[in-house]
């Protein structure tokens, strides 16, 4: 009987524990502010402080809609990793416009993947090194475990042209 009752508290504090392992927040010396650190979720940028910057940024941006038109049904069965900063001014401007563009065109948050990372570039849920990151932030898109492609610091055209551009590349034009 007793098995039988912890198991749903098991559950529970399993699931809770998990809650709160991302989106974690900690004060940085070299940033001087708290910033985001590890695992976490768009809802981290959208809470206080961070969903100051957020917001304009989102709000104010404006996409291009014939871009937008021809993206649409071309990141269905991508998935995103986003390796940002919230300290970190590219971070901030890219990240809500880049996330702007997913809402418009469909992408799902379960196929998006944020890290949060440090001054140093380091975060303690994944080796940065091992994926090659070296600047803030860094878009990476896959399809079936292969890297389609990435967009590093701020885009070459900008984050719509050059998301498609790799879903192109990758789609064969849809």
């Amino acid at each position: 009987m007793m098995k039988y009752l912890l198991q749903p508290v098991l559950i529970l504090f399993a699931t809770v524990n998990l809650t709160f392992a991302q989106n974690n927040r900690v004060f940085s010396d070299q940033a001087g502010q708290v910033i985001l650190l590890g695992y976490g979720d768009r809802s981290g940028m959208e809470s206080t402080p961070f969903d100051e910057w957020f917001s304009m940024e989102y709000d104010g941006y404006q996409p291009d809609r014939k871009i937008i038109d021809e993206l649409q049904g071309m990141a269905h069965d991508v998935e995103i990793t986003i390796v940002m900063g919230t300290w970190c001014s590219d971070s901030r401007r890219e990240v809500p416009r880049f996330f702007k563009i997913l809402d418009e065109i469909g992408v799902t948050e379960d196929q998006v993947t944020i890290y949060y990372v440090d001054r140093d570039k380091t975060c303690p849920d994944i080796d940065t090194q091992k994926i090659r990151i070296e600047r803030v932030p860094t878009f990476i898109f896959n399809k079936n475990d292969t890297e389609l492609g990435r967009i590093i610091e701020s885009p070459v055209n900008n984050l719509e042209k050059d998301i498609t551009e790799i879903l192109k590349n990758n789609n064969h034009g849809k």
